[in-house]
């Protein structure tokens, strides 16, 4: 359905509705289509008018796709006259509602009120992510860096990830701006950065270069480079942090994650004490391991192959000489099935040892725990991060050696036409590293949603020139 490309009086709007084959959902078609086409707004509002006067009152769907143009095409005062026949006519909102009053409001100088919205929202329910930036980058646009801070604060304290656009903006705004608390900020949340083993992309990048070399005073040079795989910077000759745990670093995090990820409190919820102390059994009787596999993980690297030529084919790049192998395994791959070949299985068998768990069991603390009851040199294989298990780690200290110890020792497996590839460790720590006078940031050359196993290779090191 094609929106008209003027307003309509009443009688031009029935006939069209007559026309079409659905009119009971004509309306909800027509403003569907009305957004999508980006239909001119006194075109959209002479559809509403009619409406009201058909029906005494107009749907909240309705008043929300208008909404929905509206915040498109910036119409400030018509995003205010919805929100207050909504306030009126509603006792609430949905969580898209407010979503675009915020937004349609943030874009414009009545973005005070889009703080008042939010703190609406809060009464309700946790605001989005989109809540929260939306504010954020409309304080930072108004040099009210101080509110956005706040704002990004309170966003982290209810365990919402920022974007890196959000992150970039902070960097933007705050440029050649003078101030202790405003570096200590920004210097957070490079900290954030390293914490979290996140690495931003080319533009983030050069906006934190940007940002450095604007601080008034700050006598701060960046340069792009490569590290030697010595862990050498080229730039300033720094040496960059080493990435292996020491012995007692290590002990420290094993005994902590045995404590409070493996007994802790979600391990059970999937898997029984006695299945665990089977499992336990088995492993000190065969100790120490090299590799442990996340068997099923693994086995959904290419879903156009069976499952277990998959993991055949991780176990036999892997088992070479004389590499001592554990595959976390699932009950279920033991009955011969069309992904489940038990000749396959049979000679997976002779190359490693397989535990196989209850089909409901929850895999990631069996593969903690015999990685890291074989010692440093144990390395582990799963596409999956253990974020969970990270966040289950009460301070910031052990889930720093966690990552470490996970960049170290977890292999990213990719899968190309049936070749196991790993990514061999480097002997320096890839994450942001600061010594006070120099920071040196690893960073993407493009944009990544989802989390990557492949460190970067491309540095930022910046120096602070007195």
């Amino acid at each position: 359905i094609q929106p008209p490309e003027k307003p309509l009086q009443a009688e031009e709007w029935n006939r069209l509705k007559e026309s079409f084959r659905s009119p009971e959902v004509f309306e909800e078609v027509m403003f569907n289509s009305m957004v999508r086409c980006n239909s001119p707004i006194d075109v959209a509002k002479s559809l509403l008018t009619h409406v009201a006067k058909s029906n005494g009152d107009i749907a909240y769907n309705l008043l929300v796709k208008y909404l929905a143009l509206c915040v498109h095409q910036g119409q400030v005062s018509e995003i205010r006259d919805v929100y207050d026949i909504m306030k009126i006519r509603f006792k609430s909102f949905d969580s898209g509602a407010y979503n675009l009053f915020i937004r349609g409001l943030c874009n414009s100088d009545e973005w005070r009120m889009a703080l008042t919205l939010l703190e609406e929202v809060k009464k309700i329910m946790v605001p989005s992510r989109t809540n929260y930036e939306s504010c954020i980058k409309a304080a930072s646009r108004h040099q009210e860096m101080n509110l956005a801070f706040q704002l990004y604060h309170e966003m982290l304290a209810k365990d919402l990830v920022p974007s890196f656009d959000i992150l970039q903006a902070l960097f933007d705004f705050s440029r050649g701006m003078e101030g202790a608390e405003l570096q200590k900020e920004l210097f957070g949340i490079l900290l954030y950065l390293r914490e979290n083993q996140m690495y931003p992309h080319k533009t983030f990048m050069w906006s934190i270069k940007l940002w450095f070399e604007s601080i008034p005073g700050g006598h701060w040079r960046g340069h792009l480079t490569n590290i030697k795989n010595s862990g050498q910077c080229p730039v300033c000759n720094h040496q960059l942090e080493d990435s292996n745990l020491t012995e007692e670093e290590y002990s420290n995090l094993r005994e902590r994650i045995i404590r409070d990820v493996i007994h802790g409190t979600d391990t059970f919820r999937k898997t029984s004490p006695q299945e665990f102390e089977a499992f336990q059994t088995f492993v000190e009787n065969r100790l120490p391991f090299d590799i442990v596999i996340d068997g099923l993980n693994v086995s959904h690297i290419k879903p156009r192959k069976m499952q277990c030529e998959n993991l055949f084919d991780a176990v036999n790049c892997l088992a070479k000489e004389n590499t001592r192998l554990l595959v976390l395994g699932r009950k279920h791959m033991l009955v011969n099935s069309s992904n489940w070949k038990r000749e396959i299985m049979k000679e997976m068998q002779n190359k490693a040892d397989f535990f196989f768990a209850e089909n409901i069991s929850e895999d990631d603390a069996f593969l903690l725990y015999a990685t890291l009851q074989s010692g440093k040199h144990c390395k582990f294989v799963t596409r999956d991060f253990l974020r969970d298990h990270k966040a289950c780690l009460s301070d910031s200290l052990t889930r720093h050696l966690f990552r470490k110890w996970q960049r170290g020792h977890q292999i990213s497996n990719k899968m190309f036409f049936s070749v196991f590839i790993q990514q061999p460790a480097f002997r320096y720590d890839c994450v942001v590293q600061t010594t006070g006078d120099t920071w040196h940031i690893p960073y993407k050359d493009a944009f990544e949603e989802k989390y990557s196993y492949q460190v970067p290779r491309k540095w930022l090191c910046i120096q602070q020139k007195r």
